[in-house]
């Protein structure tokens, strides 16, 4: 199954992007990605969908 889920900048906590993620045996998504807010790439964490 899979689920949406959210990935929050940990320099400014802005959640910039969404994507799908298998739930099965998965562990929580650590990315860098551009944030637009800081205006440079920064490293992205997994949050759930609220």
């Amino acid at each position: 199954m899979r689920e949406y889920v959210w990935l929050e900048c940990t320099d400014c906590g802005a959640r910039n992007y969404r994507t799908q993620k298998e739930t099965r045996g998965a562990e929580r998504l650590d990315l860098k990605k551009f944030c637009r807010k800081e205006r440079k790439h920064t490293a992205h964490k997994e949050s759930r969908k609220k």
